[in-house]
């Protein structure tokens, strides 16, 4: 069972102890953050729901510490893996979640604005590990120099 968390809570490891607890033997990081758009000349919200999903680039900042401080404090110790989400359109945003713990990566944004985005993102990971000398991406899970 994969849980996925929400990064709208006070402490997501908190959440991410729970979902553990609770029998999870994956977590997936990160959801969308509520977000809302308004219309000045109406003062009105966009949507029609007035809030939704924020995903993308421009959440993947904020994806990358919390799967870091996931992985840190709940996830390595559990021995737990992690899948790894937000904003996710090349090898470079990739290579982030990878190093700051997430044991696997997924593409969502970036496939909708180029449909090779996943194989350009494979592709990326070989050539880093090459030119790095790592024998594979397991490698570099969590290995953030702090």
């Amino acid at each position: 069972l994969m849980v996925k968390l929400t990064p709208t809570v006070t402490d997501i490891t908190v959440t991410a102890r729970a979902a553990i607890a609770g029998g999870a033997d994956a977590l997936s990081l990160v959801n969308t953050f509520t977000a809302m758009v308004i219309d000045i000349e109406t003062r009105r919200p966009v949507l029609a729901n007035r809030t939704g999903g924020l995903s993308g680039p421009a959440i993947k900042p904020i994806a990358v510490y919390l799967v870091h401080r996931v992985y840190r404090e709940v996830a390595k110790p559990a021995g737990i893996p992690i899948l790894g989400m937000g904003g996710i359109r090349n090898t470079t945003d990739g290579l982030e979640f990878l190093l700051a713990g997430a044991t696997a990566v997924a593409v969502g944004t970036g496939s909708f604005l180029r449909p090779d985005c996943c194989q350009r993102v494979i592709d990326g990971l070989r050539d880093y590990c090459r030119r790095h000398n790592v024998a594979g991406i397991h490698d570099l899970i969590g290995t953030l120099q702090d």
